[in-house]
Parts: structure tokens; C-alpha cells; sequence
């Protein structure tokens, strides 16, 4: 009797057993879009390296951050021109901005790497201003 009773609590309304853990079955990868997919693979990369998640970089401090380059794009400030490239990490966006250059060999858009720098913000947006970084093989490093 009690062991009718332990399954009646681990059973849901349409009567399929629930596990006790809180991992999510197998099928509820299908279900998911393959940003959300990539997203989380980029969220475990950047964990298991070490680097903090761009939504956790508060503005004044230096963070490592790691991600993928979603854009890159010269824009002039002040007419001193700079490479800008949109990082992102799974959690969200910085934009890494290199002053005083038109170009930088292995800056493209999709390449990983890593970045190091102070956090700024301009226009509601996280800003890393001439960042160190190591450029990244690929998501399977």
C-alpha cells in the first residue's frame, strides 16, 4: 500500500511518472530553438573556462569574458577610426572596441575568443574599450 501511495505522489495529471531529480527529459531538447541550444553550449564554454557571464559584469570592473563575435564593423569615433565587434556569450552582449584601427587579422564575425577589460557603458549598452584577447579555436576546445 504505501508503495501505491509513493507512486501517486510521482505521478502527473495525464499519469506519466515524474522523476525525482529536476534535469529535464531527453525529448526537451527537441522542443527548444537552436539559439536556445547554442546559447546554453556557449553559457557551459564560458563556465568551464573560467570567464564571467557578460550580464554579471557590472560597469567599472574587469572581467574575462568569452563568447562568439556576432558582428564586426569599423566605425569612426570622433574621427579617430575603430574596429567595433559585438560579443556574445549566451547570456548576453559587449561590444569590444579597438581605437586607432581599421582592421584586426582573426576579427571576424563567428570567431571565438577570449576578451579581458573594464567594463563601460554607453548608450544603455555594456562596452569593453581596447580589450586584450585570445582568439579561440572553435566550440570544440
Amino acid at each position: 500500500m504505501g508503495n501505491l501511495v509513493a507512486m501517486a505522489r510521482n505521478t502527473n495529471r495525464s499519469g506519466a511518472s515524474e522523476s525525482r531529480s529536476n534535469r529535464a527529459p531527453w525529448w526537451s531538447k527537441l522542443r527548444r530553438s537552436t539559439s536556445d541550444l547554442d546559447a546554453d553550449e556557449l553559457r557551459q564554454r564560458a563556465d568551464a573556462l573560467g570567464a564571467t557571464p557578460v550580464v554579471q559584469c557590472m560597469v567599472g570592473e574587469r572581467c574575462t569574458v568569452v563568447g562568439v563575435l556576432k558582428t564586426v564593423t569599423l566605425r569612426p569615433r570622433q574621427g579617430v577610426p575603430a574596429v567595433v565587434a559585438e560579443l556574445y556569450d549566451g547570456t548576453g552582449t559587449v561590444n569590444l572596441v579597438w581605437l586607432g584601427r581599421r582592421r584586426i587579422a582573426g576579427i571576424d564575425p563567428g570567431r571565438s575568443l577570449s576578451a579581458q577589460g573594464r567594463i563601460n557603458e554607453r548608450a544603455g549598452a555594456r562596452v569593453m574599450f581596447n580589450p586584450r584577447y585570445a582568439l579561440m579555436r572553435g566550440t570544440d576546445d
